[in-house]
C-alpha cells in the first residue's frame, strides 16, 4: 500500500518551535489520521521559525520539490504582520504560495487546507505592547488569507480562537512565552485531521 503523503508549508507554527517533534501539528495530525486507518507517512515540513511568505517562497524553491502530495497546509503570515508589512503585500504573495501548495497537491484544491494566522498578542512575550491592534492586524491578515482560500476552493481551518484561550489558559503557550504549546497544538491536529480525512475519501 502507498503511504499518503503530507506537505506542511509554513512557519515557526508549523516547525513546532520549543516543543519536541512529536508534538508539531503537522506530525499530531498524521498520527490522527493513522489511528482512523489511515497509511499516513511522516509529514514533509518546509518550515522555518521567522519565515514571511517571500522567504516560504524562497525556501520552497530552495527545496527542489519534484513529487507532488496527497495532502497540503499552508500556515504563512504571522512575521509579515510582525514586520509591518501591508496587507496588500501579503494578499499578492500569500496568493503566489496557494497557487503553489495547489500545485504540489496535484492541482486538486480540495487537498489542500489553509489554516488561519494564530494570534501572539495573548501571549505572555506580547504583555508589554498594544494587543489590541495585534488583534486587528491578525484579523485583517487572516480575511485576507480566508478570501483567497474561498476564491480558490480551498478547505479553511480558523485555529486563532484556539490561540486567543491562551490569555487565561498559560498552558496552551510554550516554555517561549510566545509559540503554541502541544497541547494548543493538539487541538489544532483534532480539528485538521477530519479535513484532511474528506480529501483522502
Amino acid at each position: 500500500m502507498t503511504p499518503i503523503t503530507y506537505l506542511a508549508l509554513g512557519d515557526s507554527y508549523t516547525i513546532g518551535e520549543q516543543v519536541a517533534d512529536n508534538e508539531r501539528f503537522p506530525v499530531q495530525t498524521a498520527v490522527l489520521l493513522r489511528e482512523q486507518g489511515y497509511a499516513v507517512a511522516d509529514p514533509e515540513i518546509i518550515a522555518t521559525t521567522g519565515w514571511t511568505t517571500d522567504e516560504l517562497e524562497a525556501g520552497i524553491r530552495a527545496a527542489h520539490i519534484t513529487q507532488t502530495y496527497d495532502i497540503v497546509t499552508l500556515l504563512i503570515g504571522v512575521n509579515n504582520q510582525y514586520r509591518g508589512w501591508p496587507v496588500a503585500q501579503y494578499e499578492k504573495e500569500f496568493r503566489e504560495l496557494l497557487l503553489k501548495a495547489i500545485a504540489f497537491a496535484r492541482n486538486e484544491p480540495s487537498h489542500v487546507v489553509v489554516l488561519s494566522i494564530p494570534d501572539w498578542g495573548v501571549t505572555p512575550f506580547a504583555a508589554d505592547r498594544d494587543q489590541q491592534q495585534i488583534a486587528m492586524e491578525i484579523d485583517a491578515y487572516n480575511a485576507a488569507n480566508k478570501a483567497i482560500a474561498q476564491q480558490m476552493k480551498v478547505p479553511y481551518l480558523d485555529i486563532t480562537a484556539f490561540t486567543r484561550e491562551a490569555s487565561h489558559d498559560k498552558e496552551l503557550v510554550a516554555a517561549d512565552g510566545l509559540h503554541p504549546s502541544g497541547k494548543d497544538y493538539a487541538r489544532w491536529a483534532a480539528a485538521l485531521a477530519p479535513l484532511l480525512q474528506q480529501a483522502l475519501h
